[in-house]
Formats: C-alpha cells, structure tokens, sequence
C-alpha cells in the first residue's frame, strides 16, 4: 500500500479527489435535468388537458358554463386518482365546475395569471397529495346580455389541471437510485484505473530502487537498464556519483599505503639501528619505535576501513577469504601443530572490501592461533542482514576483566607473545565503521577464547 507521504498516494488521492468530485458534480447535474425533464413533460400533459378542457366549455344561455366531459383518460373520472381539473368563474361566490375525481373537493391554486398567460405551481390535493398545477385566466361573453341586447364585460373563468406528483417522483428516484450505482461503479473503475496507472507510471522508480539495493547489497557496481527518458538523467547522475566515490576511496587508500610506506621504513631503520646499540638509549629508542609501530598500524587500518566502509557495490566472498588465511595461518604456526578448521557457507559474503574483511578475519584467526594449544575453528552463518564469524581455540581464554583491558583499554597482556598486541582493537575498529561489533567470551566447545564478529551481509 502507499504510505501517506509517497508520490503514489497523492497522485492516487489527487486523482480520486478530482474524479469523485466530477462524477458527483455530473450526478447531481444529470439528476436536475431529469427531474427538469419529468416535470416538464408532466406541465405538458396537464396543458394538453387544459386546453381540451377550455375547447369543451360553452356559454350557456343562463350565463352558466357548460363543461362536456370530453376526456377519454379515466383517471378524471376515478374518485381522488391525482389527476383533477376545475374551472372557477372569478369572483366571490361564482360558478364552480370540477372533475369527478375531486368529488366534493376543490383545488387551490394560488398563482393567478394575468390576461391569457399560463400560471404553475405546487398545492396540495385530497388525500394530501402533492399536486403540480397549471392554471389559465379565460374570458367569455355574457350570453345574457347579449340576448337582451345590452353591452356586459365578458365573464372570467379559470381553467386548472393538476395532477399528483407521487409517479413522477418516483420516475426520478428510480433514476437516481440508477444513476448512482451507476456512477459509483465509474467512480470505482477510475480509481482502479488511476491505481494501474500510477502503478504503472512510476514502475522505473521501483526499478532504480532495486538496483539501488542489488548495487548496495554489492550484486552490482552501477545502474545497469533502460530507463525512461525522465528517469534516465537521474540514473546517470547516480552512476556518476558512484564512479566519484569509487575514485575518491582509491585515492584515499594510495595516500594511506604511501603513508604507511613513508612512516615504517624510517620506524625499522631506527629499530634496527637502535637493536645494534647498547645501553638505556637504545632501549628506549626500541620500545618508543615498537609503540609508534603500533599506532601506525592501528590508524592506517582505521583509516583504510572508514575510506571503504561506506563505498556501495562492494562485494566480498568469505569462504576463499577464511580458507585462504587458515592456510597461511597454519604454514605459519605449523611447528606448533595448529590445525585451523573452517565451516563457511560458499555463497555467504561480506558487504565491504576485500582488505577489510581479510584485516577483520586474520587478526580474529592470528590471535586465536597465537593463544590456542592445537585447535582453532572458524565458522561462519548469516543472521538477518549480518553475517556472523565465531572464531575458537582451546588456549587460556579471557575473564571479564582481561577482556576490558584488551578491547577498551587496548593493553597487551603478554608481552612475550608475538605482535602489537592492537589485533583485537582493530577489528573492533573497523567493525564500528561497518556498523557491527566485536564480543569476546569463552567458547563452550574448545574450551578457549570465543571471539564472535557481526558485520553486515551481502
């Protein structure tokens, strides 16, 4: 589903917005016109029968009007049916003729046309019915007068038809009960149409996200594809940006390893020079150079991980990385009799350079060699996003307190053993900048040190 800040969403809303608010403006406007329509038919008929109506009255030789019942529709005939007519003589007290449908009703029809004009209108009718009417002002001669020969205004009459709107609204309502399961479905498929649509419209974007994701999962180095023509410049920009993070990490590592060359060599000579001399100078010419060394060390490779830590592409196989190093790790201590076994999956792999995994998993390994009886173990497993390296040995092992003093207070405890005593720190090191982490603990199967390293997975 699109979350409420996306560009699907407001493309999705903004489109059904629009698309509802049209289809309901178009509803109501087609249902106006309808009713319009109904109405409208329904004055036409009454006029029909009004003017049928006024074509059948005479003057009679009373002065009384004489209606013949002339309409065919059986309604006017059929007691309170909701179709009426009446003519009323203008005036208090006059004639008065109705439909037999009123029975001893009369209507009121309050819009009074002038001279020959057409009045309509709403009134209610027995059985309160709603009635709509039209209503036409009609003159006649005073047959009276001119039998006695004597000039007399002409005689008013009103002429009415009416008729109950109770069929038409119910026309009306049937249409809009049909317009609107009508118009909901339309409104249903435009929305679904806009799903698909937008869907559709923004699939590139999901396709650069994925190769965002494989390039960051290190499955591949930049933006591979046929991008649309909107999509394409970004994809460029993208893999521009890649091959200028790519360049500057080079350059950062070149300047690390000139560095690392500028400061070592002077280091040994006056190690070695220092070796040759006797006395406390030497001396603590020897041990300051051995501390420098191993800050040198420490730094250089704090400094080449944080360069790569964050480079996206990178890819690393730790199956030939482990078995690689267990070789070298036991042609190196193999007057001891180490033996070095490895269990890694082939297809688990580290996110991150080469060198940094190499830096990670040799000093864990180195150190478990150095302290270790006969046995080392180096296993690796996938946990989530995070690959998982446990390196064991059956040597001595470290208490809580040696453990401290090794990973935070960087001491070396025996000095007696080989190297700069800074191993453990620097993988530590580097798996902060990796975003994992280093525990140490005592191994449940060996017996010795358990050294247990997170660092993300391709």
């Amino acid at each position: 589903m699109a979350r409420l800040n996306s560009v699907a969403f407001r493309l999705i809303a903004a489109a059904a917005v629009v698309s509802l608010a049209g289809l309901a403006a178009g509803g109501w406007l087609l249902s106006n016109v309808f009713r319009a329509s109904v109405e409208r038919q329904l004055d036409e008929r009454l006029i029909a029968d009004m003017e049928n109506l006024i074509a059948a009255a005479e003057p009679g030789p009373t002065g009384e009007l004489d209606v013949m019942n002339i309409f065919a529709d059986q309604r006017y005939d059929t007691a309170f049916s909701g179709w009426y007519w009446q003519v009323t003589a203008d005036g208090e007290g006059g004639q008065r003729l109705t439909s037999r449908s009123l029975w001893d009703k009369a209507l009121a029809t309050p819009g009074t046309p002038a001279g020959g004009g057409l009045a309509r209108g709403y009134t209610d009718g027995p059985e309160e019915q709603k009635l709509r009417y039209v209503v036409r002002r009609i003159s006649f001669p005073d047959m009276v007068a001119l039998a006695e020969g004597r000039e007399a205004p002409p005689k008013i009459y009103l002429f009415a038809t009416a008729a109950d709107l109770a069929n038409s609204q119910a026309e009306a309502a049937r249409f809009d009960a049909t317009l609107l399961w009508s118009l909901g479905a339309l409104g249903a498929f435009l929305v679904l149409a806009t799903l698909v649509q937008v869907r559709v419209g923004l699939s590139p974007l999901r396709v650069v996200r994925d190769k965002l994701a494989a390039i960051r999962a290190g499955r591949a180095q930049r933006l591979e594809g046929s991008f649309p023509a909107e999509i394409a410049p970004l994809a460029d920009e993208l893999n521009a940006l890649l091959a200028h993070d790519a360049e500057i990490v080079q350059r950062a590592r070149t300047h690390v390893g000139n560095l690392a060359h500028g400061l070592k060599t002077p280091l040994s000579v006056l190690t070695n020079e220092a070796a040759l001399a006797k006395g406390p100078l030497a001396d603590i010419i020897v041990k300051q150079a051995e501390v420098m060394r191993r800050q040198v060390d420490h730094y250089l490779a704090r400094a080449r991980a944080a360069a790569s830590a964050e480079v996206l592409g990178v890819r690393t196989e730790a199956a030939p990385v482990i078995a690689d190093l267990a070789r070298t790790l036991e042609r190196i201590h193999g007057r001891r009799g180490i033996e070095i076994e490895t269990d890694v999956p082939a297809d688990l792999a580290f996110r991150g350079e080469r060198q940094d995994f190499e830096e990670l998993a040799g000093n864990l390994m180195d150190n478990a060699c150095k302290w270790a009886a006969s046995q080392v173990k180096a296993a690796a497993a996938p946990a989530g996003q995070f690959l998982i390296l446990t390196v064991e040995d059956d040597g001595p092992g470290l208490n809580p307190d040696e453990i401290v003093r090794v990973l935070e207070k960087r001491e070396r405890l025996d000095e007696t053993v080989p190297g700069s005593g800074l191993g453990l720190g620097i993988v530590r090191d580097i798996a902060d900048l990796y975003g994992g982490r280093l525990e140490l603990g005592r191994s449940q199967a060996l017996g010795g040190l358990s050294a247990r390293l997170t660092v993300p997975l391709a």
